[in-house]
Order: structure tokens, then C-alpha cells, then sequence
């Protein structure tokens, strides 16, 4: 009997341990695939700056990439279905870690942890629902053109271009940016020290580098993305 119960001991602990690894590494493949998203998306948007023919060709060469090979559209369809599958999987990972998480809580281990632990945690619970809604609104604005805030998209000659200028241009479009991308910039910065860990690279020698890393890669991130809604607003892009 008693070594019926070790046995069961010594196969399930390895079981449930494996299983937070999965989801520790499904999260940080889902997050890479994210960081890499940003930062093309972040990329494009740059190129405002370039004047509206460059930004207006590059968001078509988006849609005609790899034709005739690939459907009009089909590169942009392509990375929606891994993003969308991305984001099942890192909201997954997300909730179940967080679930296991509260359920220790109780334990001795759970009450040591310090309150830096504890504000990076809530911090990315609640910045991941805060982007979580800001992605919903913001395919709702440039994707399907739902929310049309600023002027008419459909309009003749509105194209990409002049439907950024005609968001920015409202300082209420400005402040909801501003504050989803801040709470990106944490995400990722969290995020980057997250997936080092997870893939073994945080040790402690290392640790001073990566959240350097790590910063850096979120302040590109926060400036990258709030240089063209900035010069929209103050006049340096029309």
C-alpha cells in the first residue's frame, strides 16, 4: 500500500511539473511571436513619417504580398490566424498559471513571495485585459472600419494614411493609445524577463543584462509606436 502511494507520488508530481513547464513555454512562444508582430507593426507605422505615397504603398504591398502565389490579402490572413492562435495560447497559459498560482497561495511558499513579485504579476494580469480590449478596438478602427473617430474613412482619397491622421488628430484617440501602448511597453518589458527565465538564460550574473534587455526593447516599443500619433497631434504630420 505504501508503495502504491509513493509510486503515485513520484508520477504525478513529475506530471503536474511538466505541465507548468508547457505552459511557461507556450507562453513565451506565444509572447516571442507578439514581440516580433510589434515590432514590424511598429515598422510600418514608422514609415508615416516617409509621407502619405510610401505609407499608402507599403499598407497595400501588405495585401498584394506573394500574388499570384498567394490570395490578395493572404500574407495579412496568414498572420491573423497565427496571431489569433498565439493569443488562445498565451490567454490560456496565462489564466491556468494564474489559477495553479492562486490555488498555492496558501502554502508557505506563496506568502514569502515579495511584493515585487506580486506587482509584476498584477501588473501584467491586468495590462494583458487592458490590451486585450484595445485590440478588439483597434481592429475595430483601421481593420474593419467600425469606428470610424475623426472624420469619414470611406470617403474618396481616405486611404490608410489619411485615417491615422484623422484619428490623431482627436486627443481622446491619443490618450486611449497612450495608455494601451504603456501598458505594452510593461508587458513586454515583464514579458522579455519572462521568456529569458523560461528558456533558462535568467541566471543570476545575467540578470543586470536582461532587464536591461528588457527595458530597452519596451522603451522602442513605447517610442516606436507613440512617434506618429505624437506628430499627428502637435501639426508635424498632416
Amino acid at each position: 500500500m505504501i508503495e502504491d502511494v509513493a509510486s503515485t507520488t513520484m508520477t504525478t508530481k513529475p506530471k503536474a511539473r511538466g505541465t507548468t513547464v508547457a505552459l511557461k513555454i507556450g507562453m513565451a512562444v506565444s509572447g516571442l511571436i507578439f514581440v516580433l508582430f510589434i515590432l514590424m507593426h511598429m515598422y510600418g507605422n514608422l514609415k508615416m513619417f516617409a509621407g502619405e505615397t510610401a505609407y499608402d504603398e507599403y499598407a497595400e504591398h501588405l495585401r498584394t504580398f506573394g500574388e499570384p502565389i498567394l490570395p490578395y490579402e493572404g500574407l495579412l490572413w496568414i498572420l491573423r490566424i497565427v496571431l489569433l492562435a498565439a493569443l488562445l495560447l498565451h490567454a490560456h497559459a496565462a489564466f491556468s498559471l494564474w489559477a495553479r498560482a492562486r490555488k498555492a497561495r496558501a502554502s508557505s511558499y506563496e506568502v514569502k513571495r515579495t511584493l515585487a513579485q506580486t506587482y509584476a504579476s498584477r501588473t501584467m494580469r491586468w495590462g494583458g485585459v487592458i490590451l486585450l480590449l484595445f485590440i478588439v478596438f483597434h481592429i475595430l478602427q483601421f481593420t474593419t472600419l467600425t469606428l470610424q473617430l475623426g472624420g469619414d474613412y470611406h470617403a474618396a482619397g481616405v486611404g490608410p494614411y489619411a485615417r491615422m491622421v484623422l484619428a490623431f488628430n482627436q486627443w481622446y484617440v491619443y490618450l486611449i493609445y497612450l495608455i494601451a501602448i504603456a501598458a505594452l511597453a510593461m508587458h513586454v518589458r515583464h514579458g522579455c524577463w519572462s521568456l529569458f527565465a523560461t528558456l533558462g538564460g535568467n541566471k543570476k550574473r545575467r540578470q543586470d543584462t536582461i532587464n536591461v534587455v528588457a527595458i530597452f526593447i519596451a522603451a522602442i516599443v513605447f517610442v516606436g509606436f507613440m512617434l506618429p500619433p505624437t506628430a499627428i497631434l502637435f501639426g508635424f504630420i498632416s
